[in-house]
């Protein structure tokens, strides 16, 4: 087993068990949701701060504007994309993950939040991803966000066709030719 899977958080929890209940969680959600119906206890009730904090960045990422979506991140913010593609991996610190969002701007992706719930730090999201520059992948999300401190601390994407967005990827952001990916900048 790799360290991710191993890892426990303070009450004992797997991160892989986290995970798979996330992911059921979300299928459940949207079940439901494409049912017509609200979760149970959910009508009513107000609106989890965590959950208007993720509104709030979905809304700065609307704007095109990178340097609005830093307020929303912690420091030492991780974001897991999965896959086997260029922008695939783990981005560590604002930096990388606000690399990653510039990357995803020049393929013109846009987000439309169909679900958003909220259960203590962590918030899952589905929503509609898209590209428009060039066009070609139009396909469901979810994502688990953890918060910490009123910012992201973590966040996991979970795409619904890897295989779909994998071949984008590798189509709108091919490698430099061999050569010249292995050449020494140094030299």
């Amino acid at each position: 087993m790799d360290e991710n899977s191993t890892a426990t958080n303070q009450d004992g929890i797997s991160r892989a068990t986290l995970l798979r209940g996330a992911a059921l969680s979300v299928a459940g959600a949207v079940g439901l949701g494409l049912a017509g119906q609200t979760p149970a206890g959910a009508a009513g009730r107000s609106e989890h701060p965590n959950v208007r904090l993720i509104r709030d960045y979905y809304a700065a990422y609307a704007s095109g504007d990178l340097d609005a979506l830093r307020r929303f991140f912690a420091q030492d913010i991780t974001w897991t994309i999965p896959g086997h593609h260029p922008l695939a991996g783990v981005k560590k610190g604002t930096d990388e993950v606000l690399a990653f969002f510039a990357e995803l701007g020049k393929a013109g992706f846009r987000a439309e939040t169909i679900f958003l719930a909220a259960d203590g730090d962590w918030v899952v999201d589905v929503h509609r991803g898209w590209s428009t520059t060039p066009e070609g992948l139009d396909t469901f999300w979810a994502l688990a966000f953890r918060i910490r401190g009123r910012r992201i601390a973590e966040a996991i994407n979970f795409p619904g066709d890897q295989h779909a967005a994998d071949a984008f990827f590798w189509r709108s952001y091919p490698l430099a030719p061999l050569p010249d990916r292995l050449a020494n900048p140094a030299s």
